[in-house]
């Protein structure tokens, strides 16, 4: 995750962001898998899949920013890019997969517009 400084922070992939963040504002959260080629690093996949963050595709700069201040390799872009919504009838957290706005638990209509706090 990419905290409030624009800072890079890891955790094992069985950990969950929110704790990784301390429970805090992020810029942006996902995951990141690297590569090691002699004594650089690179990024071979990055995604904005966290259910606990719920983060727009559209924050991958923070990303970048904190992945260029290291000096390591990435694509440019989330290899693999994940839209949420979070349902206005259900309160639940969805993923949004071809473009249908609708919440797999209860059918609602999901709104257009990010609406996670």
């Amino acid at each position: 995750m990419i905290d409030p400084a624009g800072c890079l922070r890891l955790a094992d992939r069985r950990s969950e962001h929110v704790a990784c963040a301390g429970g805090g504002y992020v810029l942006s959260a996902g995951e990141l898998f690297l590569r090691r080629d002699g004594e650089a690093d690179e990024v071979i996949e990055a995604s904005n899949q966290s259910t606990g963050y719920c983060p727009e595709p559209e924050s991958w700069p923070a990303v970048a920013a904190a992945l260029d201040r290291l000096g390591v390799v990435h694509p440019g872009r989330f290899t693999t890019a994940v839209t949420f919504r979070r349902c206005e009838r259900c309160a639940q957290r969805n993923l949004v997969k071809d473009g249908w706005f609708v919440c797999g638990v209860c059918g609602a209509d999901l709104p257009a517009a990010w609406n996670f706090e």
